[in-house]
């Protein structure tokens, strides 16, 4: 099992964020916060990478409410990051490290059923926004 689900995009990384965002929101979720890694590199004196890299991070309070009530080690996984980023062929890409991949790690069947309903409901929004 891959820790990742990632889709590749016509988009550029602006109008990927931007779809991003609305799917998001359309499915109750949303972007707590933005890291233009680059730039955050290079503001600390880092000029080796240079590649446009975002970092999103995201949430819908209900489940994280949800999740926390169950096991408040799950917060150590929250909030959900998806990136966005232009790969070294060129290509922008949106990808997200898979919610049940982290969850297993507790070995809680019924946080991994919760996890599982909202990797799909993150994996659909990435398919909407590609």
């Amino acid at each position: 099992m891959d820790f990742h689900y990632t889709v590749t995009t016509d988009k550029s990384i602006n109008e990927a964020i931007q779809s991003l965002e609305q799917k998001l929101k359309e499915n109750k979720f949303g972007i707590l916060w933005q890291l233009d890694l680059p730039a955050k590199l290079q503001e600390k004196g880092v000029t080796s990478y240079t590649s446009p890299y975002h970092i999103l991070e995201v949430c819908n309070p209900k489940e994280a409410a949800r999740v926390l009530n169950q096991n408040e080690l799950v917060g150590y996984f929250l909030p959900c990051k998806i990136t966005v980023y232009q790969s070294k062929d060129g290509q922008t890409k949106i990808g997200l490290p898979k919610p049940s991949a982290m969850i297993n790690l507790l070995d809680d069947q019924e946080l991994q059923s919760i996890a599982q309903e909202i990797e799909a409901t993150l994996i659909n929004v990435l398919e909407q926004s590609k």
